[in-house]
């Protein structure tokens, strides 16, 4: 036994208001860049829909994650290591701009510098890869607005996969089923099928903390990782040359602070927190033959922090003391491990995610409401629950590999709490059979409302620091993901390489922006045409063009 530390979130899909908050704050941080207009590396997906990239999880099409082959092993889908030496110069299978969109902005030099006519003048939409006139037809979340119709029902994979499994009894009557929302970062799994893919071993998961980044020194720009990613959270930079996905705000995790859309999640809904895993089982567990049962094999791979024999290992394997106590207080293992509510997403890709789920409950509540029953009474939403098999079956497939009886249970425990709360708060004696009927006792009932409803800031977020005898080997070396011009985005060569001196990368990385804001002299002059950006300028220094030049005889044209 090998005890390894991971870094992981979960998210209560109850509580995500589809506001993409996360999404814009995410943006802001990490994609605000020349090349990656298009990279969302925080996405918030409405379901049903195609998700983002269009149809990302037809991994017959796009053939992503891990497979087993005839000998019981692990393969990746995309081919075997013979297969892709062969296909190595060949344009892997990855989604076109399209399945993403056309990153566009509008010509608001037109609404500002038009000449006086009769005709209000509009900002038409503009292409911001070839700068041509464009038409807006998708997005990074197209189906919010879509959501629920026809317009997007026969292009879900999930619904899709429904129908072919049970034509005669799934019909596709929205009315009846709900949407929800679900945000999508990188999984940063254990068995990632994306290290496995990339030809140059540019990706890599840290020893430290389990993050999955790219050295963006070493990526060639092949481009196998996003075939290799069932999930399509890695995006091609095409001013650089090279791959880039989320980090997982890695230099703000190893200061103790939570990812910056956890941070900005208005609806709370993000728990970020440490498991152990045993290292040496984790090939093991992929492997499971059948793919219901690879949700059981995921959860035993997570090793009990009070276990005294799984403490011994952990300070042999040389885990820090207080990783070990963040550990004992991990919100995320309450929820996968210990209460069992939190799900992985898509388990059957066999990449053993390190992003959990809580399936959302809410809209069966709403659709009893609606319908005159009491939508906390325990015997009505158990009903409801075990009536309504399109959400149940939806659920499962995102989830569980398709095993209601999974999922069923985890909305029957969300369901006891409801009840169990209810009669709490309303002043009534606690009634023990609640819990008792979906196996749990009152003192699991209410932790597990404590931590899912009214959570403070420190339990939601346990997250140890870096170690100063780890800071060395905690330098990420050529991160391109500060600004443009930044490590591992410069000296290009005709496949991306030779991009830079190794710089390290440290939490003050955040600040660039404010640096370029306060500077004395003028940041983009030359961008900006003569003109100033005063959101740009804090008052510090004086930017050529603020105010006109003197016309006093002698001045030699200086600014006043």
């Amino acid at each position: 036994m090998r005890i390894m530390a991971q870094t992981a979130m979960v998210m209560t899909l109850d509580k995500c208001l589809g506001c993409h908050t996360c999404s814009v704050t995410c943006k802001q941080a990490w994609t605000n860049r020349a090349g990656t207009e298009y990279v969302w590396f925080n996405n918030v997906e409405t379901r049903p829909g195609q998700g983002y990239p269009r149809r990302y999880e037809d991994q017959e099409k796009w053939r992503g994650g891990w497979k087993l082959n005839r000998r019981g092993n692990l393969q990746l889908k995309s081919g075997n290591r013979l297969q892709k030496l062969f296909g190595i110069f060949a344009s892997p299978v990855q989604p076109h701009l399209d399945d993403y969109y056309e990153p566009w902005t509008y010509d608001y030099e037109n609404l500002v510098a038009a000449p006086a006519s009769d005709d209000f003048p509009v900002a038409k939409p503009k292409s911001l890869i070839t700068g041509a006139d464009t038409k807006v037809e998708w997005s990074a979340n197209w189906d919010d607005s879509l959501g629920g119709v026809e317009a997007t029902e026969a292009q879900d994979p999930v619904l899709q996969k429904l129908r072919r499994d049970s034509e005669d009894r799934i019909k596709l009557d929205f009315e009846k089923t709900f949407m929800f929302h679900l945000p999508r970062i990188c999984e940063h799994c254990l068995n990632p099928s994306c290290m496995a893919a990339c030809p140059s071993g540019a990706i890599y998961k840290r020893a430290e903390d389990g993050i999955v980044l790219v050295d963006q020194d070493q990526c060639r720009g092949w481009r196998q990782c996003i075939t290799g990613c069932p999930y399509k959270k890695i995006y091609y930079n095409h001013k650089t040359g090279k791959a880039e996905k989320c980090t997982f705000c890695y230099p703000r995790v190893e200061v103790g602070i939570p990812t910056v859309c956890a941070e900005t999640c208005v609806g709370r809904m993000r728990y970020i927190g440490i498991f152990l895993y045993d290292a040496d089982r984790v090939t093991e567990a992929a492997a499971t033959p059948d793919e219901k049962d690879l949700y059981e094999a995921q959860l035993d791979l997570m090793l009990d922090p009070n276990d005294p024999e799984v403490q011994r290992q952990a300070r042999a394997d040389g885990i820090p003391d207080d990783w070990m106590e963040a550990a004992r207080k991990s919100p995320v293992y309450k929820l996968a491990k210990e209460l069992r509510v939190a799900l992985p997403l898509h388990p059957e890709y066999r990449t053993m995610p390190m992003v959990w789920y809580v399936p959302p409950l809410s809209p069966i509540v709403d659709l009893l409401s609606t319908q005159g029953h009491d939508g906390q009474d325990l015997d009505v939403l158990f009903g409801a629950i075990d009536s309504l098999r399109i959400p149940v079956e939806y659920l499962a497939e995102l989830f569980t590999a398709g095993d209601t009886e999974i999922i069923t249970n985890v909305l029957r425990k969300l369901a006891a709490m409801r009840s169990y709360m209810r009669d709490i708060t309303l002043g009534d004696q606690a009634d023990e059979s609640i819990a008792q009927a979906v196996g749990m006792t009152g003192a699991q009932m209410y932790e597990m409302y404590r931590l899912m409803a009214i959570a403070k800031y420190s339990e939601r977020y346990v997250i140890p620091t870096a170690h100063t005898e780890d800071a060395h080997n905690l330098e990420e070396m050529g991160c391109s993901l500060d600004g443009d011009g930044g490590p591992g985005m410069g000296q290009m060569g005709g496949l991306g390489e030779a991009s830079g001196r190794p710089m390290p990368v440290a939490v003050e990385n955040f600040a660039t922006l404010k640096a370029r804001q306060t500077a004395d002299s003028p940041a983009g002059a030359s961008e900006m045409s003569g003109r100033v950006n005063l959101l740009n300028w804090d008052g510090n220094g004086t930017p050529y063009g603020l105010f006109p030049e003197s016309s006093s005889p002698g001045s030699k044209g200086e600014p006043r």
